[in-house]
């Protein structure tokens, strides 16, 4: 591992020796340090949430994604054939990619890092998460429990890795290229939607773990009646969708819309999936899981032009896991506090995500039990079938 944890992109020059540093073990050892000693070397500034500062990120992607929808349905139908079927393509990478970021702001909500007002974090959070149709109160209460216990295998909520004697007798036949690059399609396209609504990737519950049914057991008393004020806001979203199919047609809906929203749902599964699934990150059982180290076993990741997009969520993941009350735009400032007290347990992983993805699919099929030294309760990725 390089210094602070760092994990080089391979070049051509050095691909061997590069590709056998970034998957080289990463700290699986209770830390010398505190999580209070990395809160005091973070500036206090990186902890206040400020209304303004917060407001202008998301009004700056409401009207970027307004721009994008008002060239759509004014220009694109005066463009001669060939040129649509180029600006189509275009208006959905764009418009996914702005609105992913919408995204990443009532995901910050969900955490209280929007404001120092929780109902006004809950509202904009509501509103904006059921626009892209996302249950906003109840993924907030699963999500909130998968920090709690990040990179445990008994609790952590989702992409929680089986062990390999869990592994589908099909799965052989699915280690090889064609049937990666058809896994990592039906992950991206299906996964968000089939997570929430089957809680699918997500950890075993008694009972139908389903984020829109206010009686599953992912929930206690005191959060079924805001299950249903989730729900109150998907069915109006979904409403308000009927009456413009009515009005405007199902195609128009599908092209302004429904593919954008794919787009959104792929990258964040993409974005989750790349954060938690490395080659060099451990996993723990209940004898030897802690808050901490499993706050650790996370990775930043590089998206080049993409981190400002989406409010570097994916590249000050470690930061955020750590303290996720703090807002996005202080999390860089605050990771680059931390790294040198973190040493080798900061891991950053600058492969392209396109790489990374499907580096990871090949890599990380199961885990299994340290066998490299007397460390009983972690586990390791394996691919070995």
């Amino acid at each position: 591992m390089g210094a602070g944890g760092r994990m080089p992109v391979p070049s051509s020059s050095s691909s061997k020796k590069s590709e056998t540093d970034a998957i080289k073990r990463v700290p699986c050892e209770k830390p010398p340090f505190t999580l209070g000693e990395l809160k005091k070397a973070i500036p206090p500034q990186c902890f206040k949430r400020s209304i303004p500062r917060s407001f202008s990120y998301l009004i700056t992607d409401i009207i970027v994604a307004s721009c994008f929808y008002y060239v759509a349905t004014n220009y694109f139908s005066l463009l001669p054939q060939p040129l649509s079927y180029l600006a189509w393509p275009l208006y959905w990478a764009c418009q996914g990619c702005v609105l992913t970021g919408v995204w990443v702001i009532a995901h910050e909500c969900g955490h209280h890092a929007f404001s120092d007002y929780q109902w006004l974090d809950d509202t904009v959070g509501l509103i904006f998460h059921s626009f892209l149709l996302v249950p906003y109160f109840s993924w907030k209460y699963s999500h909130r429990r998968h920090h709690s216990n990040t990179g445990s295998l008994e609790r952590d909520e989702v992409f929680v890795p089986k062990q390999k004697s869990a592994i589908k007798w099909y799965g052989k036949y699915l280690n090889n290229p064609p049937g990666r690059i058809m896994m990592l399609t039906v992950q991206f396209v299906l996964g968000w939607p089939l997570y929430l609504a089957f809680n699918v990737s997500g950890r075993p519950y008694d009972g139908f773990a389903c984020h829109f049914f206010p009686n599953a057991p992912i929930y206690n008393d005191r959060e079924r009646l805001q299950i249903y004020l989730s729900d109150a806001g998907i069915l109006a979203v979904c409403f308000g969708l009927y009456r413009y199919v009515a009005a405007q047609g199902m195609a128009s809906m599908i092209c302004l819309y429904g593919v954008p929203l794919l787009i959104v749902n792929a990258f964040l599964v993409l974005i989750t999936y790349l954060q938690h699934t490395h080659p060099a990150l451990p996993h723990y059982d209940s004898s030897e899981w802690d808050w901490l180290r499993g706050a650790l076993a996370t990775v930043d990741r590089d998206y080049g032009i993409l981190n400002k997009v989406f409010h570097n969520i994916t590249d000050t993941h470690v930061a955020h896991h750590l303290f996720s009350t703090m807002p996005h735009y202080n999390a860089m400032e605050a990771t680059k506090a931390i790294k040198p007290i973190l040493g080798d347990y900061y891991q950053f992983d600058g492969t392209p995500w396109y790489v990374a993805m499907y580096r990871e699919a090949k890599e990380c099929i199961y885990v299994e039990p340290d066998r490299e030294g007397d460390k009983k309760g972690v586990y390791w990725y394996n691919n070995k079938l």
